[in-house]
């Protein structure tokens, strides 16, 4: 009888808390930005970069910063902090400033949160620690120089209404020099990342039991969510300029967002990213609707993100992961050697299916045409027309094969080269994207330039998924379901994750890198120096590594630098200088002349930071890319693109490598041309390069994954290493052609 005394009062306990949330509501309380350190970097690091970042008497340093970056002011950040998520508790913009200044030892980075997940509340105090973080270092000669941003974050429906997502950052800090508010994009974002949030929240409520010792991590997120629901929405008809401080703003379309924007009349960068992610850009989406009238504004979208910790959104390749008949209908296209379509594997899962039942061979091909057909409708959420299906089962289908860190499920007209090779004919004079090249991490736990070390990918990736089986079974409920053929009679459980069943978010962890970095030339060390660097385009992108990278347009008269527009009627002339990033050194440097505890630097930085040795890796090789934009809507974009157009092989220096090369054919060719370098190190072990990590036959072909996982189906010391060439992509040189 005791024991049923002690069962009785267990159970009403739990029902009483449980009961209770309605009311612990009350103990969620709204996260503040924290409070960085106040203290900046001991000086003699600073005159250490300006001698590395400085060399063979250049003019111009090279500074090193993150323009992609995100707290637990974002949605999507702040459930990823969440314990059940293998989550480490808030990271808010304080953490970010000091992981920054004293963890990856940057030069400056960009706070860019997710609009879509701001209130009043939250952008008036993200104004004050980006302020905060430059307090405590002299403004004419900084150690770190922060910007203000957010990310605005367009998704679409369908490949005509996709935009993708773009950061925008300002040069000033100061109140009455910045927006009153952030814009975000309409539509799915505002809808998904906003709206749907607050009664969704609430489900967290059993995880606050499952959790309890964390509970109130959980009653924070609800009162995130609360905050979001009472925020007013802008009055539509009123000019941004106009707007008060207190209301949520938001544009549809780019159009919209350069038209706000452009009534502001702050200084501004826009950068679009992520334009490959095939996680969720509706398949065939292209750059090309962005080359409409008012969809683009070379003043303002001026900077492209050829890198993130999401991969690389560089390369162009000619298979697309749909097709369309003459009817204009999508349709699954044959595989190549580089690429299987995912709705190609479809078919062939239940084709063998099929045939494992014992069913004829015609028959077989029939339910894997029509899975096919059934996969090509519902687009980036096809895998969910396979029911039973293994995660391991989609092998590398979707993949770029061959493509150098790939972004997930990879749309190749989304890629920076294709970007360069289109052009736009509505108007008499053809219409051309005009952008230098930049790279960033797009870390979600407020750590700024994580590429500096390849360790511990739940800090230094995106990496996420359920904390333990338990909880996996929890996030991912399971239930039977039959496949579309409805004769399959040994039933397999599928699961997918709660809130992500659209999206492929398992296979994506295998994708996830420690990211990118941004490099400008600049003049000084100081926030208009640095603007003017990046405005002038003189930019390049690395994967990580702080590689230093020249190249220039030479002539008897002047030099133009890496970002630059001439016009010429004789052959061009270049020169490209690459030097390797320093190896590292275990630890962080001595911090004890500055305020930051050793408790920080473990919590903040995991006691790693940037700590380079005097020693160098080498350059294997330099390549160079041409791309001759469209002069008429017949050409073919594959035809215009030439990678790699040269290759030099470079002999092993701790000086670097440097190379001069000219084109001989363009005056005989007598069309535009550009030209951009990609600087390519030694190989090195690197956070998911292997991807999948595929097992393949004699053929080549892919027969068997392991999937790096964000949960506990991969050890969370498994960092998934595996050797890459890291590399610095130049901007652009745009050479137009003159006649004489």
């Amino acid at each position: 009888m005791r024991y049923i005394y002690i069962l009785f009062g267990t159970v009403f306990i739990i029902f009483s808390i449980y009961t209770a949330g309605i009311y612990l509501d009350l103990y969620g309380e709204l996260e503040s930005p924290g409070l960085s350190v106040n203290s900046e970097l001991p000086r003699s690091l600073v005159d250490e970069k300006l001698i590395s970042q400085k060399p063979f008497g250049r003019e111009k340093q090279i500074l090193f910063g993150d323009t992609h970056v995100h707290t637990t002011y974002s949605t999507d950040a702040f459930l990823w902090s969440l314990p059940i998520l293998n989550g480490e508790g808030p990271h808010p913009i304080a953490d970010a400033c000091d992981f920054a200044r004293f963890c990856a030892n940057l030069d400056f980075w960009v706070s860019t949160d997710h609009a879509e997940a701001l209130t009043p509340r939250k952008w008036k105090s993200i104004k004050e620690a980006v302020r905060n973080c430059n307090n405590p270092t002299d403004a004419t000669e900084p150690d770190l120089v922060t910007f203000l941003g957010y990310e605005w974050t367009q998704v679409g429906n369908s490949a005509e209404d996709h935009y993708g997502h773009k950061n925008v950052m300002f040069r000033d800090t100061e109140e009455g020099k910045v927006p009153k508010r952030a814009i975000g994009a309409g539509g799915i974002a505002t809808t998904g990342m906003r709206a749907g949030i607050p009664s969704q929240s609430r489900q967290l409520r059993p995880a606050a039991l499952l959790d309890f010792e964390n509970r109130h991590r959980y009653f924070n997120f609800i009162a995130f969510a609360d905050e979001l629901a009472d925020s007013e929405v802008c009055p539509a008809d009123i000019p941004s300029s106009q707007l008060g401080d207190n209301c949520y703003e938001y544009a549809d379309t780019p159009k919209d967002l350069f038209k706000k924007l452009r009534d502001l009349n702050f200084p501004t960068i826009v950068i679009p990213h992520g334009n490959t992610w095939g996680f969720y850009t509706p398949p065939n989406s292209s750059l090309d609707k962005q080359l409409e009238k008012g969809f683009n504004d070379d003043n303002l979208q001026i900077l492209f993100e050829v890198m993130s910790g999401h991969g690389n959104s560089e390369e162009y390749r000619s298979w697309r992961s749909l097709a369309e008949d003459l009817d204009g209908n999508l349709i699954c296209p044959v595989p190549t050697d580089n690429y299987l379509p995912s709705c190609w594997r479809a078919g062939q899962i239940i084709e063998d299916r099929c045939l494992n039942n014992g069913l004829s061979e015609t028959e077989c091909n029939r339910r894997a045409e029509e899975a096919r057909e059934n996969y090509a409708v519902m687009g980036v959420a096809g895998h969910l027309t396979i029911p039973g299906v293994k995660i391991e089962d989609w092998l590398d289908s979707g993949q770029c094969r061959d493509c150098f860190l790939p972004s997930f499920n990879y749309r190749p007209a989304g890629s920076a080269q294709y970007g360069l090779a289109i052009s736009n004919f509505d108007q008499e004079n053809p219409i051309r994207f005009n952008f230098g090249f930049i790279a960033s991490s797009d870390n979600h736990r407020a750590r700024p330039g994580t590429g500096y070390k390849e360790i511990d990918r739940f800090v230094t990736t995106e990496a996420n998924g359920p904390s333990n089986e338990y909880v996996g079974e929890v996030l991912y409920p399971v239930e039977e379901i039959k496949d579309s053929s409805n004769d399959l009679r040994d039933q397999q459980l599928l699961g997918l994750r709660a809130g992500f069943g659209a999206f492929e978010a398992e296979r994506e962890a295998s994708f996830f890198t420690t990211g990118g970095l941004a490099a400008v030339h600049s003049r000084g060390r100081d926030r208009n120096a640095i603007w003017d660097g990046l405005t002038n385009k003189e930019t390049y992108g690395t994967s990580g590594d702080r590689i230093l990278l020249w190249f220039d347009l030479i002539d008897e008269l002047e030099i133009s630098p890496m970002g630059s527009s001439v016009s010429l009627s004789t052959n061009p002339k270049f020169r490209v200088k690459a030097v390797g990033a320093f190896e590292q050194k275990q630890g962080c440097p001595d911090y004890s002349s500055t305020n930051i505890t050793q408790e920080e630097i473990e919590r903040i930085c995991k006691n790693e930071c940037y700590n380079p040795s005097d020693i160098r890796k080498n350059i294997s090789r330099i390549e160079i890319i041409k791309i001759t934009p469209q002069i008429s809507e017949t050409e073919l974009i594959d035809e215009l693109i030439t990678d790699t157009w040269k290759v030099y092989n470079c002999i092993p220096s701790q000086q670097g490598c440097e190379i001069e090369f000219s084109d001989e054919d363009f005056s005989k060719n007598s069309r535009d041309s550009i030209y951009y370098v990609r600087a390519i190190q030694e190989p090195s072990p690197v956070v998911n390069s292997g991807n999948l990590r595929c097992t393949y036959n004699d053929k080549g072909e892919c027969i068997k994954v392991n999937i790096c996982y964000g949960d506990s189906r991969t050890d969370k010391d498994d960092d998934c290493l595996a050797l890459s060439e890291e590399r610095a992509w130049s901007s652009p040189i745009y050479v137009n052609f003159i006649e004489t």
